[in-house]
């Protein structure tokens, strides 16, 4: 038996209470079917677990909410990320569950010392291990044993099942065995020191079959830490070293153990441990022969048994996060509203509904601000591609070797810093929309990859040595002139005219006037929801101002302008004029100036034009060309105007 480990609460709601730890783990916490319960409101449902680990006693905190830590001394451990979320208990430690000091609930740790009487009677290296019966004792009957429990592991629905059948067939083969246990290492652990876990026991029933133990069993921990630490199985008896002096142990009244490995490789995958404890019995070579064939068997079944389980919880996984992320665009797709009624606007959307569900490239054109990601996204979602992801890059936002990265994935080891194979967005978005905003940033060696993936369809992940084909519409936004940048020897020719096959051109606010007092009562409506502040409306006269304004930054602009004015605007109030921003209020000035004076019809003209003009240069930082262009006059003809209205 194992040395017991007793666990005293001294402080929260349990204090006073001992427990003992059963078996080879516990689970402590707040829910009803923990091994240790603790009512404090601190503690998680399923808080931590103490796992034995050869002859170490493990904490792992089970990502609580509120942490766990251990004391030893003056030196306090949390258990995080950096240490594997575990440490090793020592006798007189104690550990704090949900806090620190009146906040926590602590145990204190008492670990025993108990004596090994085992001794080991063989040892048998991995490399020796038989792979059949060489011996003609039993052979008949153990092959024929064997080829049925191969059978049977070899339509054994998952893991648990596995270890079921090598576990019953262990009973079978060994008949002066009482017990048999599977103990498996903990994947989920440090890998630089692997856990175990028993994950099944079964015992010989009264009717000589195998039956579910009535209570937890331990294992003979000195048997199975030598066969992990020397990779190889063990036979071994309870009994005093002089009782092995005799010439014949099958006689010996001593109980026995075997343990066997099952491994992969050089990797130590968990221990089969056979015991007889009810009964004096000794088992002898041929039982550990005969074990040792099962082991090879097992061993493959049960990491081909592992790996279907991990890839089976990553399918769960990635199922999840599909569904998440389908969820998420769907809802996003209801939120793909165009506001827009002007003729510039219903011009535009005429051209997208014409596009949506062709197979072409599709540039969008216009300043900053103006809305090309939101038309990027109607275009996706408003196509066959709607079920599949839509995905954005900023093409400015990250440094060439990032960006390729980003772009077409990784394999491992093909830069320092990759640890580990990464998809690139081409991939993630096959059978969807890539969208690339600010396209004329990328660097002209991943224009040559952005044109072969556009022409072929093929991707090549930095560090890899093959291709691999993907469905992806490409949808590229730009505030630049392409053809500029072709000119200037910035842009890849061949580039633009397979990004520019449909392009479409996104209008400046300044030119769909009519549009601003729906985009603001939009804005105004988003954000009285989500800063949680109700705000009236927005006066006709504030309307007026915000449609009269330029708006420079475009419809981003207005939705900033909007969000300060729900914040500025009492609850419940209205947004009046004296609350909008003096750059966006000078117009209105302006204009009042310009109804002020009266007198001859000339002299009320020469003033409105005095005004209208001072305002171009201002907007245009005094620049007389580009005040003139935006005026509609020639810069003579604008100089002219400046001598006759007197302005210098």
């Amino acid at each position: 038996m194992p040395p017991s480990v007793h666990f005293e609460v001294v402080s929260g709601a349990a204090r006073g209470s001992v427990f003992e730890l059963p078996a080879e783990s516990a689970l402590i916490g707040r829910a009803p079917h923990a091994d240790l319960v603790l009512p404090d409101a601190h503690v998680s449902s399923e808080h931590a677990r103490v796992l034995r680990n050869g002859d170490a006693v493990i904490l792992q905190d089970l990502r609580s909410t509120n942490g766990t830590a251990v004391r030893r001394g003056e030196e306090r451990l949390e258990l995080r990320e950096h240490n594997g979320w575990r440490v090793e208990l020592a006798n007189g430690d104690r550990v704090e569950l949900g806090g620190i000091g009146d906040e926590s609930t602590v145990l204190s740790v008492v670990l025993p010392e108990a004596p090994d009487t085992t001794h080991v009677i063989d040892v048998r290296p991995l490399r020796d291990l038989p792979t059949d019966l060489v011996s003609a004792q039993r052979n008949g009957e153990v092959l024929r044993t064997l080829a049925r429990v191969q059978h049977r592991i070899g339509i054994a629905p998952d893991l648990d099942g596995v270890v079921a059948v090598v576990a019953d067939a262990a009973l079978e083969l060994v008949p002066r065995a009482t017990h048999a246990t599977v103990v498996l290492r903990d994947d989920n652990g440090d890998a630089a020191t692997p856990a175990y876990l028993p994950v099944i026991t079964r015992v010989r029933g009264p009717d000589g079959g195998a039956a579910a133990p009535e209570s937890p069993v331990p294992i003979t921990r000195s048997v199975f830490r030598r066969v992990v630490a020397q990779r190889a199985a063990v036979l071994a008896a309870d009994a005093p070293a002089e009782s092995f002096s005799s010439e014949s142990l099958l006689g010996a009244s001593i109980r026995s153990t075997i343990g066997i490995p099952l491994w992969r490789g050089e990797e130590i995958l968990g221990v089969l441990q056979v015991d007889n404890r009810d009964v004096p019995a000794m088992f002898d070579p041929n039982d550990v022969d005969v074990l040792s064939v099962l082991s090879h068997n097992a061993s493959l079944a049960v990491d081909n048994s592992r790996l279907i389980r991990r890839l089976v919880a990553a399918e769960q996984r990635l199922e999840r996060e599909n569904s998440y992320l389908r969820s998420r665009e769907r809802s996003r797709r209801g939120q793909i509203d165009i506001i827009g009624e002007s003729r510039a606007m219903r011009a535009l959307l005429a051209q997208l509904d014409k596009v949506v569900d062709t197979r072409v490239t599709v540039l969008i054109e216009g300043e900053t601000g103006v809305g090309k990601e939101l038309i990027a996204a109607a275009v996706h979602y408003r196509s066959r591609r709607r079920d599949r992801l839509f995905v954005a890059q900023n093409c400015a936002a990250m440094p060439e070797n990032l960006l390729e990265s980003a772009l077409f994935g990784h394999r491992r080891g093909a830069f320092t810093g990759a640890t580990e194979d990464k998809r690139g967005l081409f991939d993630v978005a096959d059978g969807g929309t890539l969208f690339l905003d600010e396209v004329a940033e990328l660097p002209l060696p991943l224009q040559a990859k952005l044109l072969r993936a556009l022409q072929e369809g093929e991707i090549r992940p930095l560090g890899a040595t093959t291709v691999k084909y993907v469905d992806v519409r490409i949808v590229a936004a730009t505030n630049r002139n392409l053809e500029k940048e072709v000119e200037a020897g910035r842009f890849r020719e061949d580039l633009f005219y397979r990004l520019k096959v449909f392009p479409l051109h996104v209008p400046p606010l300044r030119e769909r006037r009519d549009d601003v007092p729906r985009l603001a009562n939009h804005f105004l409506d988003r954000y009285t929801r989500e800063i949680g502040k109700p705000v009236a409306a927005l006066t006709q006269e504030t309307l007026e101002i915000l449609a009269a304004y330029d708006w420079p930054g475009n419809v981003r602009e207005l939705e900033n302008e909007i969000q300060r004015l729900v914040i500025q605007a009492e609850v419940d109030g209205l947004v009046t004029p004296n609350l909008v921003s003096a750059k966006v209020r000078k117009l209105k000035d302006v204009f009042q100036r310009g109804t002020t004076p009266k007198g001859t019809l000339r002299e009320m003209v020469e003033h409105v034009e005095k005004l209208f003009i001072l305002e171009s240069l201002r907007e245009h930082g005094n620049s007389k060309t580009a005040a003139a262009k935006a005026l509609g006059i020639t810069r003579e003809g604008l100089h002219k105007k400046l001598r006759q209205l007197g302005i210098g």
